[in-house]
């Protein structure tokens, strides 16, 4: 019979929300319903990666999956460039020849672009459109190829493929150019930047009335007749910040420019410059050399070592890996984060600030898609608040977000080490059970009084934690 009391006794304390002492136990605390949380937050998606396949098909092949990624917090998708490129069928839009042929004129040995045809690609955008998603046009307005030959006055009487008209690359016959429209010409030598291909001259008169000024333009045909809501610029080092802002000023619109600078200041003073955001590659370096390169985790001290998203945190967007990185034989090692670190590179900028961009093949490798998933639902719920940083050593770091509003916030911990490992730390939750939400951990920790605790971690993996009810 005392056995019997004794027990019941015992059950009754492990199923009362508090203790003897009226703090909450592990044992009778649940997690929070994330998906009742939101902070705002949204990521981007990136949806292809280099040289698609299959060749054709890529419009059809990513509608059916808007749905997803609208279910986990995506609200721009950000595709390829959508015009007829030099390498036809092959290309990747990156060598941009028929500004306005989305797949309906037969040139550069196809109709149909790498990515399909033009009623693919408007059947897209209207899909996604249905569910509340922003889609960003990839342009590129640097460069250009697959033209014809002529006679070039500014290059000694060279013969060069400076001619784009309906029989040579263009044949929409909209923005046709010759040589008085690349550099050199009558106007100058040279942009800021420069180029590479032929180097469009965006002083040019001709060149900025059919890239953004008169109602046929470029940036008002993609905006007006395909409907695309934004921007996100390829190579913005070739020419200056100011052909961004009259852009802007034409048509508006969510924008990123590509400029390929780790240095945060060079970025900053850009979307300064510009007016839009930038890709943070100041922080994707820092994650690269943290967790692989130099396997130092004090480069994710922002204090020590600034980011875009520190100086600008409204004008960063965030990335871990990105079709000119991943998956290329052209690309250095050192330049790219490992898959088997991605998913540690991503609980980074999904709980920290910025604007994340989601890579597809990262996002769509069935390995890492449900945990990745988890993440970007921790980023639109506990993600919110001020950032504190607690420690960092060669393996480990630990940071939070201190909450806001209904978001409790979180505490981050990076191991990126090949044993467990632990760390005492001082949070903002005072006398809360810690759970950890992305399931790498199922451990739970209390707080005392003062918000003490000591958190773990396993082998190359994270953990976040925050309180549960």
């Amino acid at each position: 019979m005392k056995t019997y009391i004794y027990l019941l006794a015992f059950c009754s304390l492990l199923s009362c929300k508090k203790d003897n002492k009226g703090e909450p136990t592990p044992q009778n605390v649940s997690p929070i319903d994330l998906t009742k949380i939101d902070n705002g937050n949204r990521v981007m998606m990136q949806t292809f990666y280099w040289d698609v396949e299959p060749r054709g098909e890529w419009w059809n092949t990513i509608t059916p999956k808007l749905d997803d990624w609208k279910a986990n917090g995506v609200d721009r998708i950000w595709l390829p460039p959508a015009t007829k490129g030099a390498s036809g069928g092959y290309s990747m839009g990156y060598d941009p020849s028929d500004y306005f042929d989305f797949g309906d004129y037969d040139q550069h040995g196809t109709t149909k672009t790498r990515f399909g045809s033009r009623a693919e690609l408007e059947n897209l955008i209207s899909k996604a459109h249905e569910k509340g998603l922003q889609v960003i046009a990839d342009i590129v307005i640097n460069h250009c190829n697959g033209g014809g030959e002529e006679i070039n006055p500014y290059k000694n009487n060279e013969k060069t493929k400076t001619l784009f008209d309906k029989t040579h690359g263009n044949a929409s016959e909209k923005f046709n150019r010759n040589y008085e429209h690349f550099h050199p010409n009558a106007i100058e030598t040279s942009d800021e930047g420069g180029g590479f291909f032929l180097d469009l001259a965006h002083r040019v008169p001709y060149v900025q009335d059919w890239l953004w000024k008169k109602d046929e333009s470029v940036a008002k045909y993609y905006k007006n007749t395909m409907k695309f809501d934004g921007w996100r610029f390829d190579y913005v080092k070739g020419f200056g910040a100011w052909v961004i802002k009259e852009w802007m000023k034409s048509v508006g619109g969510f924008a990123v420019g590509e400029l390929w600078d780790g240095n945060p200041e060079t970025l900053k003073n850009w979307v300064d410059a510009s007016g839009i955001s930038a890709f943070d590659f100041a922080c994707y370096y820092a994650v690269e050399k943290a967790l692989d390169s130099q396997n130092d985790m004090h480069h994710l001290m922002s204090d020590q070592h600034p980011m875009l998203r520190t100086l600008r945190p409204d004008k960063a967007v965030t990335f871990v890996g990105n079709h000119d990185v991943d998956d290329r034989n052209d690309v250095h090692p050192d330049n790219t984060i490992p898959k088997n670190k991605k998913l540690m590179a991503y609980a980074y900028i999904l709980t920290h600030s910025g604007y994340p961009c989601i890579f597809y093949t990262d996002y769509e490798n069935s390995t890492n898609k449900t945990k990745l998933q988890k993440l970007m639902l921790i980023n639109r719920s506990l993600a919110a608040g001020e950032e504190k940083f607690h420690l960092a050593s060669n393996t480990e770091y630990v940071a939070s977000r201190l909450g806001k509003d209904k978001s409790p916030g979180l505490v981050l911990f990076l191991n990126n080490g090949n044993t467990p490992a632990e760390r005492t730390i001082t949070t903002h939750f005072k006398g809360k059970i810690l759970i950890d939400y992305t399931g790498n951990s199922t451990e739970r920790f209390a707080t005392n009084n003062e918000g003490r605790v000591t958190l773990k971690v396993p082998a190359n993996s994270y953990t976040i934690w925050s309180v549960g009810q």
